[in-house]
């Protein structure tokens, strides 16, 4: 799998997903087998760029190459020199959000309300294109398949996009219309992969090996995409790099490494945030991770806990307390409470 020079180490990739896919998430979803991880998207609105959230969604210290960040907006000119911003402080691809559904975003119409004017797509599209050309940054564009049911024009803006320069596609399953209801459908994935020459990558419902399977085989994409699927369980790569490589299932992680990666992922989350953020906005991580543990009323008081936490030390010890605690659990059939140790 590449895209344009970069040659990619597998077929899964980490979506970017707003208020989740930081430095700290994506280093520990490629450590556990993504193959390739793009930024949270990234204002185009220089009156922005040095506030702080945007410096630390534009910061990759210590990622693994390549550095993909999604640019979002609606004006070609400042979405070229958002490109050119993020290529000066280290973005080896840019990628252009036309598929992110939420009122905030749509309602300025950017992400996917983009695709209700074609003719604008393009035109940032062309701008970003030869903004990033002549650095030999590459171009991709993440999309859905339509803003509605009536429109799903994403077959047009591919062929398009790709007329324009752009090195991969990215389609999610779904209209703007839909949010994240209902269910992904692939056959227009699979209409836009016959259709075009560049990859293209699978979005939507991608959450099990077995679905990553599935989906590939079905549309014959190059590579998948997961978003919410990930959130507190980012091992679920090397199970679906496992589970392609050998069509066995890989045994569930170890009490060892869950403990170990959720730590490393608390010490780099407060690294990039600092302690008054850091613990708040790792609440949602935890409460994810233990959700994914299914952990029963043992959660529920872990969740209390980090969530009345002020300080880092208060989280980290919550985290070893709660090891401590499994191993005192009773096991559930279906849990991986039942992992060994």
């Amino acid at each position: 799998m590449r895209i344009g020079p970069y040659s990619l180490a597998n077929q899964l990739f980490v979506a970017p997903m707003a208020g989740v896919t930081d430095r700290p998430f994506r280093k520990l979803c490629k450590q556990l087998g993504a193959g390739y991880a793009v930024s949270e998207m990234v204002t185009s609105r220089p009156d922005l760029w040095d506030s702080l959230k945007t410096s630390r969604r534009a910061n990759h210290e210590g990622e693994d190459a390549p550095i993909a960040v999604q640019i979002a907006g609606t004006d070609a000119t400042m979405m070229a020199d958002a490109a050119r911003y993020n290529i000066d402080r280290g973005a080896q691809i840019i990628d252009i959000n036309m598929g992110c559904p939420a009122k905030k975003v749509c309602n300025k119409w950017a992400g996917s309300a983009l695709m209700q004017d074609e003719a604008l797509a393009l035109q940032i599209v062309q701008a970003v294109v030869a903004a990033c050309s002549p650095r030999g940054v590459p171009v991709t564009l993440k999309m859905r398949t339509g803003w509605a049911a009536r429109a799903k024009n994403a077959p047009a803006i591919a062929l398009a996009a790709e007329s324009a320069g752009v090195a991969m596609l990215t389609i999610h399953g779904r209209t703007r219309e839909q949010g994240y209801k209902g269910q992904a459908e692939h056959d227009t994935v699979a209409h836009i992969k016959s259709r075009v020459s560049i990859p293209v990558v699978a979005n939507g419902d991608i959450n099990s090996p077995q679905a990553a399977r599935d989906v590939l085989a079905r549309t014959g994409a190059d590579a998948v995409m997961v978003g919410r699927a990930a959130q507190g369980r980012p091992w679920i790569f090397r199970e679906m790099a496992h589970f392609l490589a050998t069509g066995t299932e890989l045994a569930p992680p170890t009490r060892s490494e869950l403990k170990t990666w959720m730590l490393a992922h608390l010490h780099e989350h407060y690294d990039l945030y600092g302690e008054h953020t850091g613990v708040r906005s790792a609440r949602k991580h935890l409460g994810w991770y233990v959700q994914s543990f299914g952990a029963g009323g043992l959660g529920e008081a872990f969740r209390h806990r980090i969530n009345g936490a002020t300080t880092c030390d208060a989280q980290l010890t919550a985290v070893t307390d709660l090891f401590d605690d499994w191993s005192e659990a009773p096991a559930t059939d279906h849990s991986p409470w039942k992992m060994a140790a």
